[in-house]
Order: structure tokens, then sequence, then C-alpha cells
């Protein structure tokens, strides 16, 4: 059980037989079906939650009342609005799943429990949150640097499991451009 959050976490630390079953106890898993929501407006973010299967989506409703989505999570990846999680604030963001999903989640008291009684998922976690900061930072420097088209482009060759799993208008909501020129790249690429 577990087997996908083990192997991941042992790509970063190492992970004995008693660590493993230690570990197991303080995750819940759940299974979700396509468009089932995990956090709503308004909610406050208790837990944070590894992709086992699946494929999720965080987003807002902007000034203009349009959905824009921040961030997308498929297997092996950590989803969680960390700013309501943190300090138990009223979250402004929707965490959705874009297909039918297996998630492992940790709510906050289950994760001081956890780094008490496994230190060194202290660090794991820590090696996990620098790397998704570093790649929000390269993100919005590829919005600013980049033309919307090579940003489009740069997206696609970085991540081809999203343009085959994630529907288009999610795609461009993500990018910060239309769906209609999304639409217009992909013709344009083909």
């Amino acid at each position: 059980m577990y087997l996908n959050l083990i192997n991941h976490i042992r790509k970063f630390i190492e992970l004995n037989e008693n660590s493993v079953e230690i570990l197991q106890k303080y995750f819940k898993s759940k299974s979700y079906k396509k468009k089932d929501f995990l956090l709503k407006d308004g909610q406050i973010c208790n837990d944070i939650h590894f992709v086992d299967k699946g494929c999720l989506r965080m987003y807002f409703i902007n000034n203009k009342l349009n959905e824009q989505i921040t961030q997308f999570a498929m297997e092996n990846w950590w989803i969680s609005d960390f700013f309501s999680f943190a300090d138990n604030s009223i979250s402004p963001y929707y965490i959705q799943t874009v297909e039918k999903s297996q998630i492992l989640s940790i709510d906050s008291n289950n994760l001081e429990s956890l780094f008490k009684e496994l230190p060194e998922m202290e660090r794991y976690f820590r090696i996990i949150l620098q790397r998704n900061v570093a790649a929000s930072q390269l993100r919005i420097k590829q919005m600013y640097e980049l033309s919307k088209e090579e940003f489009y482009l740069q997206f696609c060759s970085s991540f081809p499991d999203f343009i085959q799993r994630v529907p288009q208008y999610m795609v461009a909501s993500y990018l910060g451009l239309t769906p209609e020129y999304v639409s217009e790249l992909r013709k344009k690429k083909l």
C-alpha cells in the first residue's frame, strides 16, 4: 500500500521498513470521481495531498469571474493551498479532480506527529517545497520572458502528459492564454 508515495520519498531520503510502517499510519487514502472537489473557496485547507493516481487542478475565480488555474498535479505530485494549510486561514482556491483520482492526504496534526516520529520527513518536505517554489519561479520568469507561443511550446515540451490528459481550455487557463489562441497554436504546431 502507498507504493508510489514510498518510492517517491525514497528518491530523496532513506526509509527502512519500520519507517514505512510508521509513515503509512499518518496518511489517509481516498478515491475521487472526475470533477470532485478536495477544497472549495471559503474553506480552510486542512490537508496536503499526494496524487497516487489521477490528475488535479487548483484554481481561483478571478475578477472577470473566470477560472484561473494556478497549479496542476499528476501522479507523484503534491498539491495544497499551503498558505491556508500553514496558518489555518480561509482559502480562496478550489482543488478539483480533472480525472478519476486516488489521493493520499495528511492533515496538519498528523504531519506534525509524523515529523516528531520520523524527523527525516522534514527534510523530504523541505526538498519537495523547494522544488515547488523553484518551478513556480521558473514559470513566472517564462511568462514574462517568452512570447505566448514560446511559453505554450515550452509547456508542451516540458509536460507532454498534461497536453494529452488535460482539456485544452484548462491548459489555456494555466498559461494565461485564451482557449481560442491555444487552439490556433495547436493547429499551427500540427
